[in-house]
């Protein structure tokens, strides 16, 4: 009997990606990012650590980090991202894993399939943000990106946010007329493709920015008044989508500002001499919190730079494990046979 115990508390859960993607939802991961901002504010989690490597047509980062959420947690997510993937292989462009362990114990609990949860913890970033900082009658937006992010940022922003326009940008804008008419129809608002910026970000009150570029594309000049930019493509020290002017002469939120101090859009603001780190206004959890206000004025430009936390990792992968769990859900190994 004690021998069939240890067997069964030594297994590991596995979930694969379709299998993760039932069991999160962007209503349930918006109010978790949104306490996981707070939370490590609080001081009740330490700052998570980041790993970046570079390889030849793409690079790979671990994020990891440990939060108590009744359970003790340590997550670490390993992702590799490789851009030219679709054309090339027909791979995704992002690819990875995320290792679920008890912070009591070392207990490797669970291994999953990272791609549903980067999407969906991105997106709730950003909508927690969005609900703190754009102004309150924003409803129309502009989405830079009209990948699969770009697809949840609207989906989670539309949760916190009455939207009635959109407009989506893409440098391929096949990809963009086919967001357009797909999402249009089915979340019932108008959604139109636009093959310049400037028009369109002259009539938006939020822009987000999810795209793999290397070189900024959103200018000061496009952008007015009341704004809430959401910065979120910047996730390695070589890619870019604002013009650093852009950044350094608004109010900057962070998500975590030692990370966006080393590869986030506040990185190329301070590279260029433009910023320096502590003149960022103040990090996410701050405002969620209450420490700090968000919008003081119906006319500032706010801009949130998201690189990604190991903070939403933990909260995303224990919603999983503790659903996934209660299902009986998942293949069990036990990797110590």
């Amino acid at each position: 009997m004690a021998m069939y115990a240890a067997i069964l508390f030594s297994e590991t859960l596995l979930l694969k990606r379709s299998e993760v993607a039932k069991l999160l939802t962007i209503e349930q991961c918006i109010p978790a990012v949104e306490q996981a901002f707070k939370l490590y504010f609080q001081g009740e989690a330490p700052t998570p650590v980041v790993l970046g490597i570079h390889a030849q047509n793409g690079g790979f980062h671990i994020k990891a980090g440990i939060m108590n959420l009744g359970r003790n947690y340590f997550v670490a997510k390993t992702n590799a991202n490789f851009p030219e993937n679709n054309k090339k292989n027909g791979l995704p462009t992002i690819q990875g894993i995320i290792s679920v362990f008890d912070a009591d114990n070392g207990r490797l609990l669970a291994l999953m399939d990272s791609i549903e949860i980067t999407l969906l913890r991105t997106g709730a970033a950003t909508a927690v943000a969005a609900k703190w900082l754009a102004k309150g009658n924003a409803g129309t937006m502009t989405i830079c990106g009209c990948g699969h992010q770009g697809e949840i940022s609207l989906r989670a922003v539309m949760k916190v946010r009455r939207i009635e326009k959109v407009f989506v940008f893409d440098i391929d804008q096949l990809k963009a007329a086919q967001f357009a008419h797909d999402l249009s129809k089915e979340l019932n608002i108008s959604i139109q493709p636009v093959d310049h910026l400037n028009h369109a970000l002259k009539q938006s009150d939020i822009c987000i920015t999810c795209t793999p570029s290397r070189k900024y594309f959103l200018l000061s000049e496009y952008i007015i008044p009341g704004t809430f930019i959401a910065a979120v493509g910047a996730d390695s020290e070589d890619k870019q989508e604002l013009d650093p002017s852009l950044v350094s002469g608004n109010k900057l939120i962070t998500d975590i500002t030692t990370q966006c101090a080393a590869f986030g859009e506040l990185h190329h603001a301070i590279d260029r001499g433009y910023m320096k780190r502590s003149d960022e206004y103040a990090e996410l959890g701050e405002i969620v919190a209450g420490k700090k206000p968000g919008r003081t004025s119906e006319e500032e430009i706010i801009i949130f730079d998201s690189t990604g936390t190991a903070l939403q990792d933990i909260v995303s992968a224990a919603i999983v494990y503790e659903k996934a769990l209660a299902k009986n859900g998942g293949m069990k190994l036990n990797f110590s046979e």
